[in-house]
């Protein structure tokens, strides 16, 4: 089996970055110069995937328009001779086959995976979310498909965070498996947001996700939690049932661009890497009374 097919939920409110998010996506705040789920598509294509699904709901075209293709910008960049500007436009357009699906409601990850089912069909696939931005010499989900392709099961991402951070956050209880230098795990249960008394370790699901295609007949037949919401949680639990699920642990940093620190730090991260900005903005940095 091979992942050839990534599906990215994007139909929720983003209440955490209001007033920001009142009128435009959250996936569409920039970090730097790109909104934040074009980094995350970039990671698809770089790691071979050439067919996403994006799960969108009301409020949410300038995600269609951004994969699209602006023909109107095209030709002012042309006739000013924006030579590069316009290359990059049309990378973006180009980069990738996209599908969207409209989720009615935001009922919770589990039900906007389940909303892909019909896009996905009957193999694997990956689930990517815009929250999260990895940065890694090696793409995250790359690593993740190579791992696939040895094991042949569901392998969620995880990283670990400090107990007192814990329950904010999916958590795995599993064990290592040998020849991986500890950064493989076989998962035996996965606790959603669980106190730091009873959390099971410190290692915690991150928003990246390749599946086997018997998680959809368990999210169909999953129950709705705390506000109607279906957790994607609770079918992998099921899943563990069935067939083996594994962890692996991210080599990179990962930056949680779904909370205003996290995506503030991103931000300076990625500024400072820049070839075009990293000087000017380190000087001015350091000119900083701090």
């Amino acid at each position: 089996m091979q992942i050839r097919k990534a599906v990215f939920p994007a139909a929720g409110l983003g209440t955490r970055f209001l007033p920001a998010t009142k009128a435009q996506p959250k996936e569409m705040l920039a970090l730097v110069d790109k909104p934040l789920i074009q980094y995350v598509v970039e990671e698809a294509v770089q790691s071979g995937i050439r067919n996403i699904t994006i799960i969108t709901g009301r409020g949410k075209n300038a995600i269609e328009d951004h994969f699209d293709v602006s023909y109107e910008l095209e030709q002012v960049l042309e006739k000013r001779g924006k030579t590069q500007l316009l290359e990059e436009m049309r990378t973006i357009s180009n980069m990738v086959g996209v599908t969207y699906v409209r989720q009615k409601e935001a009922l919770g990850l589990g039900h906007a995976v389940l909303a892909s089912r019909e896009c996905v069909g009957d193999e694997p696939f990956a689930v990517m979310l815009g929250d999260d931005i990895i940065d890694s010499e090696v793409p995250l989900l790359k690593q993740m498909i190579d791992l696939f392709e040895k094991l042949q099961s569901s392998i969620i991402a995880t990283c670990q965070v400090p107990m007192s951070e814990i329950s904010s956050y999916g958590v795995i209880r599993g064990t290592p498996v040998p020849g991986f230098n500890g950064r493989v795990y076989r998962i035996h249960d996965v606790v959603e947001k669980p106190p730091k008394e009873e959390a099971p370790s410190n290692m915690a699901i991150i928003g990246r996700y390749i599946l086997t295609p018997q998680i959809f007949s368990l999210l169909e037949n999953t129950r709705s939690g705390s506000g109607g919401e279906i957790q994607l949680t609770d079918a992998i639990r099921l899943l563990l049932e069935q067939q083996p699920v594994y962890a692996y642990m991210l080599e990179g940093t990962r930056h949680d661009a779904g909370d205003k620190l996290g995506f503030l730090k991103a931000t300076v991260e990625f500024a400072l890497k820049r070839k075009d900005l990293g000087t000017d903005f380190r000087n001015y940095l350091k000119t900083l009374q701090l």
